[in-house]
């Protein structure tokens, strides 16, 4: 599957906020928008001033996908999805991208990027419901349960971003077990328990023209 290689620190730049994608170098005064927050390129401090009508919808939308690491294609599925089904369509996006699997095993402290959760995932290192799931994009229903595998539980990755993550909590819709080694889907996310600073509805637009 086609994916973005190229460096991340300048996607935060371009859209003029933090999107998480380095892990924990996001916390610290090495994030490059705590350093420099100005859109790449030698023109980027006159970028902004420029931004109208199309163009902030058009922000909008890359902000989403660049969050979620997906591509135009896979988004514009999403959407189309979510404007089949009877509700608001922008929350229901939202809703979407935050049920795929790697966001979920980011949300809940597996992973210190939605990255490294779907490299985490593409490996085979968790179960949903008892059994091996390998695909980023799986969608996860109410009920579902996901848990490290078994042989998984002391993988270096793994540990280390559950202490890297300890104390920053975990969405209301997600329930983590005791032991801290599953977690389940108590409930599917509203736009309230989505913290994600975008204007969805600018993106309905955008796709509706």
């Amino acid at each position: 599957m086609a994916r973005y290689i190229g460096p991340v620190c300048r996607l935060c730049r371009r859209e003029g906020m933090k999107l998480f994608l380095k892990g924990e170098r996001c916390y610290t005064e090495k994030c490059a928008i705590e350093k420099r927050n100005v859109p790449p390129g030698q023109h980027g401090r006159s970028r902004r001033a420029k931004v109208a009508g199309y163009g902030i919808q058009l922000r909008e939308k890359q902000k989403v996908k660049r969050t979620y690491g997906v591509l135009e294609n896979q988004f514009r599925k999403y959407f189309e999805a979510a404007d089949r089904t009877k509700g608001i369509t922008g929350e229901l996006l939202l809703q979407s991208l935050e049920r795929r699997l790697d966001n979920v095993i980011y949300r809940v402290g597996y992973a210190t990027s939605r990255a490294q959760a779907r490299q985490l995932v593409r490996h085979g290192h968790f179960l949903v419901n008892g059994k091996k799931a390998d695909i980023p994009s799986y969608a996860v229903r109410q009920g579902d349960t996901i848990a490290i595998k078994a042989g998984s539980v002391d993988n270096a990755s793994i540990t280390h971003a559950r202490e890297e993550v300890k104390g920053r909590g975990i969405p209301e819709w997600l329930t983590l077990d005791v032991a801290g080694t599953s977690a389940r889907i108590s409930s599917l996310p509203t736009r309230e328990q989505i913290n994600l600073p975008v204007q969805e509805q600018l993106i309905v637009e955008l796709y509706s023209k």
